[in-house]
């Protein structure tokens, strides 16, 4: 059953209070996260919870990142309708429903199969529709579609990945937690051919970032 009802629309305008109390000034951005319904996009055992800013568990061990934190994420990613952006771990599909409703096109690589299918199927039901999704090594990128205006990545990552800086546009912009245990968001903005600026932005709590079962 896929119901949004008022009683979301007023949890959701709070979230985005919060948020906006929090230091996110995008206003695309709060705009977005006060019309996606996050119950949705979890267990409905968590429903109550779904606009706290916190994040939830998902399938696969995984979670729905916090409001904040795709908030923040996104801000950094300065999306501008039509551009082409890069989603590394799909996950529940929030952080993609985010981007399509910045009018972004989106790509979208999840490596765990049964996230994969069902966000797959669940997406689309709710109107969002990525330009690609696929299963598969978030550390390779999708070279097919390269270079992105943007690339997010949704999980921790040890070091930067280099497939994924070779994949950014000339002034494209990387937005990347990084580190083991506990991550520095880190945004890398491409000036030309090896040429990268990077600037970080205190310390954040993902999932692991995991390569391709062999």
């Amino acid at each position: 059953m896929l119901k949004d009802t008022l009683k979301h629309q007023g949890l959701r305008n709070q979230l985005v209070k919060t948020l906006s109390d929090k230091g996110i000034v995008d206003t695309n951005v709060l705009k977005a996260i006060a019309k996606i319904p996050r119950h949705l996009f979890m267990d409905s055992s968590f429903e109550n919870f779904a606009y706290q800013d916190k994040a939830f568990p998902i399938a696969a061990n995984q979670t729905i990142s916090q409001p904040y934190t795709v908030a923040f994420q996104t801000q950094k990613l300065e999306v501008k309708p039509n551009q082409s952006i890069l989603e590394i771990g799909t996950g529940s599909g929030f952080q993609t429903a985010v981007l399509i409703s910045l009018k972004a096109k989106v790509y979208t690589i999840e490596r765990q199969q049964e996230l994969y299918k069902k966000t797959s199927l669940f997406l689309p039901k709710l109107g969002f529709r990525p330009k690609a999704m696929r299963f598969g090594d978030g550390y390779l990128g999708l070279p097919d579609f390269a270079p992105f205006d943007g690339i997010i990545v949704t999980a921790g990552a040890p070091v930067i990945p280099k497939a994924l800086l070779s994949q950014l546009k000339i002034g494209g912009r990387l937005v990347i937690p990084v580190g083991k245990d506990v991550q520095i968001m880190t945004l890398v903005i491409r000036k030309g051919e090896k040429d990268f600026e990077k600037h970080v932005f205190g310390d954040f709590k993902f999932v692991p970032m995991l390569k391709e079962k062999s």
